[in-house]
């Protein structure tokens, strides 16, 4: 009887001392910690942006699109609760504009992105202790937004969007396909510094021309309409600029032009979509996607606006609107074909 007790005795012993090796730190198995499940994830970390926008046109809402889809392709968007926005739109009102800019200045977002001059302006004078992304800047230099374009300083960089060689190769296509046009008419608010340079430029490329330019001026868009009226009878041809209160108001160019056989050149590849006959540039989408990767730099790696290099737009193409020329009685000819090297994305029947 005690000898199968003893027995007894000593296999109980036997079975604990294994238990316990089950449980040596040297197992290879992982243990899970109190409260997380061996399914359970680290919560993904969520960043803020706070965007300022002069007003809303196709060019401007499809730069702010393509900031959201690089942030969106690098795992950073709203739909998976990694990304807080808060969006402010002058509507082009330079009161509300300044407005934004101060409310700013006091953001507790990760990240200010301002798209248009005015409102790059804006949030730069204000802004100093937060990075600064600015989009559909024209000229970031004359705007006094930096002082050099490889290195800015300070807290901000961006990408501009214009190359001066764009407008210069418009009025060049202008001028070789358009004999007949001996003055150009441009409506342009003066009081937009992005608006000034191009036309500056353009002026001086149709000069070389012998093509007169003639301005109508306008302070806001509610004036668009009736300016482009006044240039019927004097002008052979409409041109405006990357000029945010004339883009918007752009509609009623395009029903003037077409209703008095105008031809109509844009400086924005939107502008031709919606029905202007031409331009030479780029999509706007993928400019706004360019700065969404360099505000990934910022999130995500740390890096300095300062240090980043302002870019410009290098893919420049003419971008023909063939299904518009007949209500500007434009007749396409093959030359004009032949200058858009690609035919398959901006040839637009």
């Amino acid at each position: 009887m005690k000898r199968k007790m003893w027995l007894s005795m000593a296999l109980s012993a036997l079975l604990l001392v294994a238990a316990g090796c089950g449980n040596n730190s040297n197992n290879t198995e992982p243990s899970e910690t109190p409260g997380t499940g061996s399914g359970e994830q680290a919560e993904a970390t969520s960043y803020s942006i706070a965007f300022s926008q002069y007003v809303e046109h196709p060019s401007l809402d499809a730069t702010r699109e393509g900031i959201l889809a690089a942030l969106k392709e690098a795992g950073i968007s709203e739909e998976d609760n990694t990304l807080s926005i808060d969006y402010n739109n002058a509507q082009g009102d330079p009161g509300n504009n300044l407005s934004i800019g101060q409310k700013l200045r006091n953001t507790k977002a990760d990240l200010v992105i301002a798209i248009a001059t005015p409102s790059a302006q804006a949030v730069a004078e204000n802004v100093k202790e937060k990075p600064i992304l600015f989009a559909a800047v024209t000229d970031p230099l004359d705007s006094k937004l930096v002082s050099d374009m490889k290195q800015p300083g300070g807290n901000i960089s961006g990408a501009s969007d214009t190359n001066p060689e764009a407008t210069k190769q418009l009025m060049g296509f202008v001028s070789t396909h358009f004999p007949d046009v001996k003055t150009v008419g441009l409506i342009i608010n003066e009081g937009e510094p992005n608006a000034v340079v191009m036309a500056r430029t353009a002026e001086e490329a149709l000069s070389e021309h012998g093509i007169e330019m003639v301005k109508a001026a306008v302070t806001n868009t509610s004036e668009v309409k009736q300016a482009a009226e006044s240039l019927v009878g004097k002008v052979d041809a409409f041109f405006i600029t990357l000029d945010n209160n004339v883009v918007s108001g752009v509609d009623t160019i395009i029903e003037t032009a077409k209703a008095n056989q105008i031809p109509f050149f844009s400086s924005d590849r939107d502008t031709v979509e919606k029905g202007a006959f031409a331009t030479v540039g780029f999509k706007y989408y993928d400019h706004g996607y360019q700065v969404g990767q360099m505000a990934v730099e910022i999130l995500k790696d740390g890096k300095n606006p300062g240090e980043m290099e302002i870019t410009v737009p290098d893919k420049l193409d003419l971008i023909l609107n063939l299904g518009a020329a007949a209500d500007y009685g434009i007749e396409v000819t093959d030359a004009m074909k032949e200058e858009v090297k690609d035919p398959e994305n901006n040839i637009i029947e």
